[in-house]
C-alpha cells in the first residue's frame, strides 16, 4: 500500500476507536433508539440524493439495514446506555469477526481451516477473560448485550458478502435509509414520547456535534474512504488496520473518559486482537463438489 493510504486505513481506524467515546458522550444527550435512528437519519440524508439509485437488489439492503442497522447499533447503544463503557465495548465488539466465520461456515459453506479455528478458540477466550473482569464490578447484562451486537454484525457481514456491492459509499448510504424508521418506532415504543421529545427539544451544539460526527464522519467518510481503500488493494492487505480500532478505542476512553484498564483486561484485549487477527487473516476453504452433477445441483440450490 502507498504510505498515503496506508495513513489514510489508520485514519479510519482512529475514527471509528473514538467513535465509541463520541457514542457514549451522545447517550448523555439522546436515549439509545433515539440516539442510533438520528445516526442514520443524518448519514442518509442528504447523501441518498447524491449517491445515485442502489446497485445492489432491495432485499440485500433491506437485510444489512435490519442487522446492522437495527440489530446491532440498536444492541450496542443499549448496551453501552446500561453500562459498558466505550473502551471495553470498541474492543468486544471486535468478536464480529468470529461470529462472521462461523455465520459464512453455514450459510456460505466456507469451511474454517485450522488456523481460523484455533484464532476462534483464542479470541473467545480473551471474551471469556472479558467476561470475567466485567463481572467483577460491571453489568453482566450490558455485556451480553455487546456480544449480541457483535453477532449481529456478523450477520450482516455475511448478507454483505452475498450482495457483493460495487460501491461501498452508495451501499452504505441506501442501507442507513432501512433503519430510521423502525428505530424510531422502537424507541417510541420503549423509551416513550416524553423522554424522546424532551431530548430533541433540549438539543444542543454539542448533541448536534456528535450526531454529525457518528452519522458523516464515522459513516460516510469512514465506509466511503474503507470502500476506496477495498476498491484499490486485497482485503488481506486493508482488514488488519481494524485491529487498531479497539487500540484507538480504548486509549481514547481512558484519556478522555478516564475509564481504567486493569491487568486482566489487558489480557483480554491481547488474546481477543491476536485471535481476530488468526481469524480475519487466515483463508477459508470453499468446499469442492466431488462431481458435476454435485455442482450443478448446488448452484441450483444457491437461486
Amino acid at each position: 500500500m502507498r504510505p498515503l493510504h496506508i495513513a489514510l486505513a489508520a485514519l479510519v481506524a482512529a475514527v471509528w476507536g473514538v467513535n465509541f467515546v463520541v457514542i457514549e458522550l451522545g447517550l448523555d444527550h439522546f436515549p439509545p433508539l433515539l440516539f442510533s435512528a438520528l445516526r442514520f437519519l443524518v448519514a442518509a440524508l442528504p447523501a441518498v440524493f447524491l449517491v445515485g439509485r442502489p446497485k445492489v437488489a432491495w432485499k440485500w439492503i433491506v437485510g444489512v439495514g435490519l442487522a446492522l442497522g437495527v440489530a446491532k447499533f440498536g444492541l450496542l447503544f443499549i448496551g453501552m446506555d446500561r453500562g459498558t463503557g466505550a473502551g471495553l465495548s470498541s474492543l468486544v465488539l471486535q468478536v464480529q469477526a468470529v461470529f462472521t466465520a462461523l455465520f459464512a461456515a453455514l450459510a456460505l459453506g466456507e469451511r474454517p481451516g485450522r488456523t481460523r479455528v484455533l484464532g476462534m478458540a483464542v479470541a473467545l477466550a480473551g471474551i471469556g477473560v472479558a467476561a470475567v473482569d466485567e463481572g467483577a464490578d460491571g453489568p453482566v447484562l450490558a455485556f451480553v448485550l455487546v456480544i449480541a451486537a457483535a453477532a449481529c454484525w456478523g450477520v450482516s457481514n455475511v448478507l454483505t458478502r452475498k450482495a457483493a456491492p460495487p460501491d461501498a459509499l452508495n451501499f452504505m448510504v441506501w442501507v442507513s435509509t432501512v433503519p430510521v424508521l423502525p428505530l424510531l418506532g422502537l424507541s417510541l415504543l420503549f423509551e416513550g414520547w416524553d423522554r424522546d421529545t424532551e431530548a430533541l427539544a433540549a438539543l444542543d451544539w454539542s448533541g448536534a456535534g456528535i450526531i454529525v460526527y457518528v452519522a458523516w464522519i464515522t459513516t460516510v467518510f469512514g465506509f466511503g474512504a474503507w470502500g476506496f481503500l477495498l476498491s484499490r488493494y486485497p482485503a488481506s492487505s486493508v482488514a488488519p488496520f481494524t485491529l487498531l480500532v479497539p487500540v484507538f478505542g480504548m486509549s481514547s476512553a481512558a484519556l478522555l473518559l478516564d475509564e481504567s484498564v486493569s491487568p486482566l483486561r489487558w489480557c483480554a484485549a491481547a488474546l481477543l486482537v491476536g485471535g481476530v487477527a488468526l481469524t480475519s487473516l487466515a483463508g477459508a476453504r470453499r468446499p469442492r463438489p466431488a462431481t458435476p452433477e454435485l455442482a450443478e445441483s448446488r448452484a441450483a440450490g444457491a437461486a
